[in-house]
């Protein structure tokens, strides 16, 4: 195009402050990417989205999302609202031409999924690109885990241990959110979380999840909204086993009451002749054994700061750490890079209802007092 791709990002609470800081700083450390403009930050509240534009550095504020999709300054939504708007907003998006970057999970339910995947893969054929947000997927250390995994440097993968906790919530004078209402966030813990480990197993083996059996927990039945109490109808925690085509098996725990955890994304992964170990509050930080014993054997860490590491190029020199924010700005970047190259990046929406599939699967066992399910029965 003869002028920056004019960017709209639709929701300005948490996600829409990690997004902007994302397109304020894609082109600084990617120049090689299509320039962008922040053309418009959108939310319900005029005066706050207002004041979080001038912040975040937008040329405009607006209050309807669809009178944004329909403007001729905007080539890219970027979507960063509640679950619940995801399909109405993407849908309309791709329909309008534009790019869509949607954030984790892709929606609230597997039929919502479905319709976005179907209207990504029409936009495709227009030459219209789409993504979903998980993020972690650009973490530098867990792409050159995915890396080292296909080069067969841990031999075959057997089995996947992952786990993801925090414990924003683990008080129960927490007050309600719109994450613990089923209506709004679809699902707690498990698509909040689990939608990123699930994503991260299947990235990281390069091969979809099959089958799936789960648990659910809602610890604390009821928070104070507004208007007093209200019930919580959403899981705090969730724990499940899952397997693969090939029949590699994953054991995962997320929970949102593991007191003590702030962001606690821990990944191992074990095959017959070595293992990796991740931690996301170290996140510049990957371990791997390789062999299967002898007095000196064990984990050695790598510090994935390296310029031939994935993505580190664009950033400092050896040694000067990256921090949970950078994920967003590549990411960014790689969707930046596809419209370019006239490819489709990932994850696509049909890998974001992939998960969904998954997610549903974890939820119909529980309700089955654990009885597998697979991804598409």
């Amino acid at each position: 195009m003869s002028r920056p791709l004019g960017v709209a990002v639709v929701g300005y609470s948490f996600m829409g402050k990690a997004h902007s800081n994302a397109w304020r700083n894609v082109n600084a450390f990617f120049p090689e990417t299509p320039a962008v403009r922040q053309q418009v930050l959108v939310g319900r509240d005029a005066d706050a989205v207002a004041a979080a534009a001038a912040r975040y550095g937008w040329h405009d504020a607006a209050t309807d999302w669809r009178a944004v999709i329909e403007r001729d300054d905007v080539d890219v939504v970027d979507i960063c609202t509640p679950g619940d708007s995801h399909a109405a907003i993407a849908c309309a998006a791709l329909a309008a031409g534009k790019h869509v970057l949607v954030e984790k999970p892709l929606a609230n339910t597997v039929v919502e999924a479905e319709q976005m995947a179907k209207a990504a893969a029409d936009g495709s054929s227009r030459g219209i690109r789409s993504a979903v947000g998980f993020n972690y997927r650009r973490v530098p250390a867990l792409a050159l885990a995915r890396r080292l995994i296909a080069e067969g440097r841990v031999g075959e993968v057997r089995q996947v241990r992952a786990a993801y906790l925090q414990d924003w919530l683990a008080d129960p004078a927490a007050p309600m959110t719109w994450r613990l209402r089923r209506e709004s966030a679809g699902s707690g813990v498990l698509g909040d979380l689990g939608s990123h480990v699930v994503d991260l197993v299947q990235h990281l083996l390069d091969e979809p999840v099959v089958a799936a059996s789960g648990r659910l927990r809602t610890f604390v039945p009821s928070r104070t909204g507004p208007d007093g109490p209200e019930p919580v109808t959403v899981d705090d925690a969730a724990w499940a086993t899952l397997e693969t085509r090939s029949g590699r098996v994953a054991s995962v725990e997320v929970s949102r009451m593991a007191t003590g955890r702030k962001n606690g994304l821990t990944l191992e992964v074990y095959g017959d002749a070595g293992a990796l170990r991740f931690d996301l509050e170290r996140l510049n930080e990957l371990h791997l054994h390789e062999g299967l014993g002898g007095p000196t054997a064990g984990f050695r860490r790598i510090v994935v700061t390296e310029p031939e590491h994935p993505s580190l190029a664009a950033w400092w020199p050896p040694g000067h750490v990256l921090g949970w924010d950078h994920t967003f700005t590549i990411q960014a970047a790689d969707f930046l890079a596809a419209i370019a190259a006239g490819t489709d990046p990932a994850p696509s929406f049909a890998d974001g209802l992939a998960v969904q599939r998954v997610l549903d699967a974890i939820e119909r066992s529980a309700a089955q007092d654990g009885r597998t399910h697979t991804t598409h029965d």
